[in-house]
């Protein structure tokens, strides 16, 4: 009896003998009635302009042409790039798609009302934040991530998943999860289960500085269960924290006591205004802007 060969590793290759790539998180949604149901949620309008993420062989590209006025498929794989442009020639979708080759997260985002996409899960996290931070503002997005990752995007405070990133996501968008997808539902099978989730951007986004906001964040959630009492006794913080002071009154001519102490300050404010005993894991987006702002006022900024 011959031999099978074992494909390589990291590949994977389909009925039709199209291999697919791992390392560029290429599983395919081979589920006609997953792929209807994410386009459905996106309510695409016939004037849209759609932007899709890693459109593989095209299975929802097609479904995607057929609803909106232009579809911009981000491609970073050649092959999958051919594959696709072969499978709409020749038919009247054919100038409505417009294939983007290169590395999304290092490419400009273009203009786009909505954006629906299978996403290769190695990139969730950053793609999510380029998403958010993109003007202008889009009107939804319909995602399929990682089971665990999108669970994280919709914790809330308490939940055992609540972290850094579904308080930053929260801030930035209204978030709900969608459905369920089986690891069976693509080809090849990933080894996790999936999940859709819709984003929707808040427009107007609330007026905080980002970068001030998340250097809060990144302390807080360095052990989200220790109290802020004790996350900002920390040295390291506090030296942190002391060095943006000193700059702060510097920049604005302000003068700084002989005897200021930084680590005492921070423990004033926080038993003043009774958060002392906060800790993350329980705390909402308004707990965490009302912190930032007691801060900020008080001349303590994280960047």
């Amino acid at each position: 009896m011959p031999k099978v060969k074992k494909e390589k590793a990291g590949k994977a290759s389909d009925s039709q003998g199209i291999v697919f790539n791992k390392s560029f998180g290429q599983h395919i949604l081979k589920n006609p009635l997953v792929v209807n149901s994410m386009v459905e949620k996106a309510a695409i309008k016939s004037t849209d302009t759609v932007l899709e993420i890693g459109p593989g062989t095209g299975n929802m590209t097609v479904k995607l042409l057929e609803k909106g006025k232009k579809v911009i498929a981000c491609e970073v794989d050649p092959r999958m790039a051919a594959e696709l442009t072969k499978r709409v020639q020749g038919t009247p979708l054919h100038s409505k798609l417009h294939v983007m080759m290169g590395d999304v997260l290092k490419n400009e985002l273009p203009y786009f009302d909505c954006c629906v996409a299978n996403m290769p899960y190695q990139i969730s996290s950053p793609f999510v934040f380029k998403l958010l931070l993109h003007r202008p503002f889009f009107r939804c997005a319909i995602l399929m991530f990682q089971r665990e990752f999108a669970e994280r995007l919709v914790a809330r405070p308490g939940d055992k998943l609540y972290c850094r990133l579904s308080v930053n996501t929260q801030l930035l968008a209204r978030i709900d999860h969608i459905m369920k997808v089986g690891k069976n539902n693509f080809r090849p099978p990933p080894k996790v289960e999936s999940s859709v989730v819709r984003i929707e951007p808040r427009n107007p986004p609330p007026p905080v500085n980002f970068t001030e906001w998340d250097g809060l964040l990144r302390i807080v959630f360095a052990r989200k269960n220790k109290t802020l009492a004790a996350q900002f006794k920390s040295k390291s913080v506090v030296g942190m924290l002391e060095k943006n002071y000193r700059v702060h009154c510097s920049m604005n001519n302000k003068a700084i006591e002989t005897s200021f102490d930084m680590k005492a300050k921070l423990t004033e404010l926080l038993v003043e205004n009774e958060l002392d005993l906060k800790r993350a894991r329980l705390m909402d987006t308004d707990d965490f802007l009302a912190l930032l702002h007691l801060f900020n006022s008080n001349g303590i900024h994280f960047t």
